[in-house]
């Protein structure tokens, strides 16, 4: 298969990818509106999450977004070195991105800052943004794709602590946040955590924390401890899904955290709605690809 054929294929199969992410959830996150649904003991609450549950099976069934938000596109990348489209994968991933705008359809969310017109197309200047890691001794590429939706991007922030105030500040901020905001991001949300050397290395990690399986935890004892601590304050808020109050009011808090500077420490946090759209699809060098996140299913 010559390149061009490549490009076309690539571009086929993740165009499909995103409206499939729009439509579908990912099994873990199913899962876990699930197990959380079970738990409840709300009227209220159980009937808002039996709403979710009939509008993700309409949104299967009929073809369609789940949510008139389809988001900003956001794309993870691990990218062996001998694969072929390496080079110019970007590009491929923009030309998939207005490919599923205009067949899905997904709704026109890029809009141009300053100048302020939606390009009709979800392309637009850094949009969809793709982020790429290498990985040596490699001819496949793992793609995580993710609709950053408007709501669920409203608690994401960012500080810089003074030094001294330890991870004492770290739990502060992300109550603060959550207590300000976290209703207006349609919870039970997954709550990611960055912590890093500077506010782009843990707004990074943040980001990263959301591509994290619902129900997976940091390696570090001593961060496990803080996601579980921070799942259950946040929840002991008593948000509950869509802030009608409830049980549960995040399916989880993910950590990821590097290295930092002796003096500094800084945090930042985003989230995942309830409806968290996120997907992971692997393509070889022929670009035949396999599913991760979601079970039984072909574009």
């Amino acid at each position: 298969m010559n390149k061009e054929m490549l490009q076309e294929k690539l571009v086929e199969n993740m165009a499909a990818f995103v409206g499939l992410v729009s439509m579908k959830l990912p099994k873990d996150v199913e899962d876990k509106l699930h197990e959380l649904s079970e738990k409840e003991t709300s009227p209220l609450a159980k009937t808002i999450y039996e709403t979710m549950k009939k509008n993700q099976d309409l949104a299967w069934e009929m073809k369609r977004p789940s949510c008139q938000d389809t988001g900003v596109l956001q794309f993870f990348c691990e990218v062996g070195e001998n694969f072929p489209l390496r080079a110019n994968l970007e590009e491929l991933l923009k030309e998939a991105t207005y490919k599923a705008t205009m067949e899905t359809p997904l709704r026109h969310n890029s809009v141009e800052t300053f100048q302020e017109y939606n390009t009709g197309k979800n392309v637009g200047n850094g949009t969809p943004t793709v982020f790429v890691k290498m990985v040596p001794d490699s001819n496949k590429a793992k793609i995580y794709t993710y609709m950053a939706g408007g709501g669920c991007s409203l608690p994401g922030a960012g500080v810089t602590l003074m030094p001294g105030e330890g991870y004492e500040a770290v739990v502060k901020f992300i109550l603060d946040r959550m207590t300000s905001y976290g209703l207006n991001a349609c919870p039970p949300l997954l709550v990611g955590v960055g912590i890093g050397t500077s506010i782009e290395t843990a707004a990074m990690n943040s980001k990263l924390a959301l591509m994290r399986e619902v129900g997976s935890h940091n390696e570090d004892e001593r961060a496990r401890d803080l996601e579980e601590r921070l799942a259950e304050g946040i929840n002991k808020i008593g948000i509950g899904p869509q802030g009608f109050g409830g049980e549960n009011s995040v399916m989880g808090v993910n950590i990821v955290n590097t290295a930092r500077h002796p003096s500094v420490l800084s945090v930042a946090l985003n989230v995942g709605c309830w409806s968290h759209r996120r997907g992971l699809i692997e393509l070889d060098e022929e670009m035949n690809y396999k599913i991760l996140s979601h079970e039984g299913i072909e574009l």
